[in-house]
């Protein structure tokens, strides 16, 4: 072999095809989870007692973020010693107790907004993990100018809380078109990541269903955020 050859040019065609129904799988069950997200934001944004409780009751809202969180570091870490029946089923466990805090949203942004950044998320979507899925380029100095992004981004959040004055109009504006570069970044870095693991462990489409959603999740969020009309 030569140097600075790609070896995945010389894959043979069933080598392709398995790898062509592991991303398959890894859309499918994406794009499940992100169907049942918001299935369930729907139902809970169109019932007022859920809403009224998840607004009023702050220990009810923060304890379902806390359990997000929880079950999202658990799944990553514990994935690959589950079943597939187990880790499917906590995958979309997530995905629905995720669509229970994201219906808020519904509160603080018209439903036109929220459509036009949802499907702007999903052409967006479709086009870096599309590039992702089909360069040759090595993307991992992509990935990981992200990663160290994204933690400048949760360090200033948690920052903002304490101090929201940083949260001005500026720093908003940049804060938001930040987060959006970063999980464009992310979306590309992560599927060729997860394309070259196609020969690893029977739970893997699983748990890069689970790392594309969240780059979606967030992708939508920022873009929200950058394009939404409050009511």
């Amino acid at each position: 072999m030569q140097p600075g050859i790609n070896r995945s040019e010389y894959a043979s065609p069933t080598a392709n095809l398995a790898v062509t129904e592991y991303m398959s799988r890894v859309y499918l069950w994406m794009t499940l989870g992100i169907l049942l997200t918001g299935l369930v934001a729907w139902g809970v944004g169109n019932n007022q007692e859920l809403m009224y409780a998840l607004v009023t009751n702050r220990i009810l809202f923060f304890g379902l973020i806390i359990a997000e969180f929880a079950l999202v570091i658990w799944l990553s870490a514990r994935i690959t010693k589950m079943s597939f029946s187990m880790a499917s089923s906590m995958f979309m466990v997530y995905a629905g107790l995720n669509g229970v805090t994201l219906s808020v949203f519904s509160m603080i942004y018209t439903a036109e907004s929220v459509q036009t950044a949802f499907f702007t998320t999903t052409a967006a979507f479709a086009g870096l993990s599309g590039f992702g899925y089909v360069t040759k380029r090595d993307l991992g100095p992509v990935g990981s100018f992200c990663t160290m992004g994204l933690f400048g981004l949760v360090g200033f959040a948690i920052l903002s809380i304490f101090f929201p004055s940083m949260m001005g109009t500026n720093a908003s504006k940049i804060y938001g078109i930040a987060g959006i570069v970063i999980f464009a970044g992310l979306t590309a870095y992560d599927t060729q990541k997860i394309k070259s693991m196609a020969h690893g462990h029977s739970n893997g489409a699983i748990l890069g269903a689970l790392k594309l959603y969240l780059d979606f999740i967030n992708l939508f969020l920022f873009v929200l955020r950058m394009m939404g009309r409050r009511r």
